[in-house]
């Protein structure tokens, strides 16, 4: 089981509802959320944090999630933590890209928490 999680996202209300979906499927976990992918990029190729897997939503200002996933398979050290992406989106190149790009796995942002808790319990255990 994953121990150490990042979650990229740019909205603080997808922080606490993906914290809420996780405190009620996941128990021993430790979550680093962070509102920047560009930030999230420095801190892992420098080693600040080193989680055992990311969630990332892909449309965020200053670097998308796209943008993310292929600056992230450039860095060594880092391209093998897996990648799961959470996004609005559910457009078919748009997963297919991200895919391309590195993602382990793509999930459309479900609508109700107790279907956020069953991709997380999928995901992680």
């Amino acid at each position: 089981m994953f121990k150490r999680i990042l979650h990229i996202d740019d909205d603080e209300d997808d922080h606490e509802i993906f914290a809420a979906a996780l405190s009620e499927c996941c128990n021993n976990v430790q979550v680093i959320s962070m509102n920047s992918a560009r930030q999230a990029l420095q801190q892992l190729a420098s080693a600040e944090i080193d989680p055992d897997i990311i969630f990332l939503d892909l449309n965020m200002p200053e670097m998308s999630g796209q943008e993310f996933l292929f600056e992230l398979q450039k860095t060594e050290a880092i391209k093998h933590i897996p990648v799961i992406v959470l996004s609005t989106s559910s457009h078919a190149p748009t997963i297919e890209l991200a895919k391309e790009n590195g993602a382990k796995d793509f999930f459309t942002k479900p609508e109700k928490l107790e279907e956020l808790v069953n991709i997380l319990k999928k995901v992680l255990n």
